[in-house]
């Protein structure tokens, strides 16, 4: 009587055990062959080596470029002046906390005027015909103007009014500028968003009970946001460089307090100064970003997986 082979035997190799891992579904795990494994690891780390070493050496030869030119001396000591730089950085650095403070107020503002003038431009009452009306006439006007004409109308302009309990601070009508302006390009992410989510959402909605508010409150409001926090996300890295713009007014933020340090010493390593320090804050944001929207874009491969 011949003796059948065990279970886990490989036919092959006689009494040599195969593995015996199984799937998460309860079948045999499959097969991964070492030497294919071993290949693709030994490419990956020559992409990487390859990778890194023609970004060292466009860098190292950018460089031998930028120094050789001849007016490199001239744009070394005028711009890149290490001395000015770190008898500079402080007073920019100080600048730079009232921009992060305009961010954040306007932020805050921003997001609360665009989703109710998002909400405004999609509801269907009759009874708010002339919001709808006014808030399309809102949104048409600010994405057509500049955001530097609106601080510059706002920040002389209705100062020079002198009207009885208007403020009439610079730093005040600086950001009111930006949130109107901000708020138009938003509402239309906002808007976006919204229109996004499929009808059935609503009509499932309905059918449980639930009203109009309640829908927008609670099925469609929260997919919609999901949806757009990511370009979101890039208006609040834009609008975290154009702060920068209240200084044509008056305030002293660190555009101004690099603009001041070079007017008075004659030097443009100021103006360096500020892009680092706002490219510092930006840096992150866009990341986070970038974060997000791959995140996101699994999510939606999976979902058109399944």
């Amino acid at each position: 009587m011949n003796e059948q082979p065990s279970v886990g035997a490989s036919p092959e190799s006689g009494d040599a055990p195969t593995s015996s891992a199984t799937s998460q579904g309860g079948g045999p795990a499959p097969y991964v062959d070492p030497a294919r494994v071993a290949k693709v690891q030994r490419r990956r780390r020559r992409d990487v080596g390859v990778s890194v070493t023609s970004s060292v050496l466009a860098v190292v030869v950018t460089a031998a470029i930028i120094v050789n030119l001849p007016n490199w001396p001239t744009v070394q000591q005028e711009f890149f002046s290490w001395p000015n730089f770190k008898a500079s950085f402080p007073s920019v650095l100080a600048g730079l906390w009232l921009n992060i403070q305009i961010f954040v107020v306007a932020e805050i503002l921003i997001l609360i005027l665009s989703l109710a003038i998002a909400l405004i431009r999609l509801s269907k009452a009759p009874v708010l015909l002339p919001l709808r009306g006014a808030s399309t006439a809102y949104v048409d006007f600010f994405r057509g103007t500049p955001t530097l004409l609106v601080v510059y109308l706002l920040g002389f302009g209705i100062p020079t009014l002198q009207l009885p309990g208007v403020p009439n601070s610079a730093l005040f009508w600086g950001t009111t500028a930006l949130v109107l302006s901000y708020s138009a390009y938003v509402s239309e992410v906002f808007r976006a968003g919204i229109n996004s989510v499929h009808p059935a959402q609503r009509s499932a909605s309905r059918t449980l009970g639930l009203n109009n508010y309640q829908t927008m409150r609670f099925v469609v409001l929260p997919q919609a946001v999901r949806r757009v926090v990511p370009p979101l996300l890039n208006d609040f890295a834009s609008l975290q460089k154009d702060t920068a713009l209240v200084s044509i007014i008056g305030p002293v933020e660190a555009m101004r307090a690099a603009e001041n340090y070079a007017n008075l010493h004659f030097n443009y390593t100021s103006l360096v100064v500020a892009a680092l320090l706002f490219i510092a804050l930006s840096l992150p944001v866009a990341r986070f970003t970038d974060r997000l929207m791959e995140k996101q874009r699994k999510r939606t491969s999976a979902g058109g997986a399944a």
